[in-house]
Parts: structure tokens; sequence; C-alpha cells
């Protein structure tokens, strides 16, 4: 994998392991590792290693753009499980506004009486046909349309500059309605303060471990030998994290117990 450590930018592949983890009120409840380089295929074995563990599955499973695929959010649909991921381009979505509200989106195109979609030069939308995508395990599909015409569009260069006859555009309609169900989730007051939360505990979580306890490198080979490393590891960072919040509370529940105390008790 191209670690973050090769800050010359000389793109070395290094041996690695991707490493997951689910936290819960800053506690380490699940840890795995996979092979894989990017993290949507690693969210449906972590949370099905919650499920074992504990016998259901996180209401609302929090994470970053990384894990936000059409394969994950129909996971979560079927297993109860509210949609609380980022998608790719979801930054860009909530930050640039020239790019949310561009007319030249296929997304914001508007529809006719008969759901065909129209641009912004009042020409149709044509579906030619769907096509599948290939590998997808809930059978994706992808619907491809073409404009009727695009001769002597004004909008042309700002529209499709680079199609040499009409304009073709690829969709799914079902995943450009989870995406705008996410975004209503996320910018809620309650996805506010999930996505806050999310990214105290999780990132500060990897904060104590690399830089607090300065364990950034595995010490085993084998995936086995590696996830008895990080189960110890993270019974040491769960123990920390218990009497770190003890030793919070202790002053608390002095106050409380003083004040108990100098009350007076009447009988």
């Amino acid at each position: 994998m191209r670690l973050k450590r090769d800050y010359m930018g000389n793109d070395q592949l290094l041996p690695a392991y991707n490493l997951q983890t689910a936290i819960c009120d800053e506690y380490i409840a699940v840890i795995d590792v996979k092979p894989y380089a990017s993290d949507m295929e690693c969210f449906v074995p972590l949370v099905e290693k919650f499920n074992r563990s504990y016998g259901h599955y996180p209401k609302y499973p929090v994470a970053d753009a990384g894990y936000g695929s059409y394969n994950n959010y129909l996971y979560c649909e079927e297993h109860g499980m509210e949609k609380y991921m980022k998608f790719t381009m979801y930054k860009k979505e909530m930050t640039d506004k020239k790019y949310r509200e561009n007319p030249y989106r296929a997304v914001n195109f508007t529809k006719d009486a008969d759901g065909n979609l129209i641009c912004p030069n009042v020409q149709k939308f044509l579906f030619k046909r769907t096509q599948p995508v290939k590998y997808n395990k809930y059978g994706r599909t992808e619907e491809l349309y073409e404009c009727e015409s695009c001769e002597g569009c004004p909008h042309k260069q700002e529209c499709c500059p680079r199609a040499h006859k009409n304009r073709p555009i690829r969709m799914n309609q079902e995943l450009t309605a989870i995406h705008q169900e996410v975004l209503n989730n996320l910018t809620s007051i309650h996805g506010a303060l999930l996505r806050m939360n999310r990214s105290i505990q999780s990132e500060g979580t990897f904060g104590v471990l690399k830089w607090d306890k300065s364990y950034k490198r595995l010490f085993r080979r084998g995936e086995k030998n590696v996830i008895l490393e990080l189960a110890l590891i993270s019974c040491g960072f769960n123990l920390y994290k218990y009497h770190n919040k003890k030793r919070r509370q202790m002053p608390v529940l002095a106050f409380l117990n003083q004040r108990l105390f100098l009350q007076p008790l009447f009988t």
C-alpha cells in the first residue's frame, strides 16, 4: 500500500495492513485487519464481527467518505442500520456551491411529465439501455441516456465540451436517491452531533495510539498474529481509557459527597 509516511511523494509500495476499528463510548469495541487498500471492502467484515461479538448491529454506523458505497448502503438497509456514512463527493457537495448548483450536472436536470430528463437547453434525454456493473454483489445497474440533439446548443462548452455528438450520461437513480438521503441525515442536528462525535472518538483513538503511545508499526507478521497483537493493544488502551475516566469522575464524586455530608439531617 502507499502510506502517508511517504512525505517525499515517491509512491513507494510498502507492506501494510488496513487497520479497522469500531469505537463505542471512546472504547475500542472491535478491531480487524484486512489486506484491502480500500476501506469500502472492509466495512461489512468489521460490522459482521461486531454483530458476532455483541449480538446486534449498530444503529448508527458513522464513517468517513471512504466507506460510502452502493453495496455498503444496501447492506445497512438489509440489517436495519441508518445511513450516516459519507460518500465520495460529500465534502465537495457541501462546501462547493458552484459544483452543487451546477445546472449542467445530470442530478440537477429537471424532468417532464413522463419522467424524462430535461437539460438547460430544454432538450430531452432519451433512455438508451441499462447495463449491469461488473462484480457487484447487489446487481447494481446504470442507466444510459443520450440527448436527443446537441446541435447548435449555446451551452455546448459549459455542458459537454468533449462530446463529439450528442451528450451521453449514465446514472443510477437509486444511488442518487440514497445520496440525497445520506445528505439529509448528515446535515440534521442528530447527524452533525454524530459526525462530531466520530471525529473526536475515532480519530482521537488513533491519535493516542500513534502519537501519545508511539505505536506506529506492527511487530508481528501474519493476519492471526497481527490481530492478536492488536487485541492486546486494544485491551491496554481500553484499560487506560477506563482508568482516566474513573480518575476524572473522582473529584466530582468527592465534591458531591462533601456537600451531602454537610447537609443537616432531620428526623
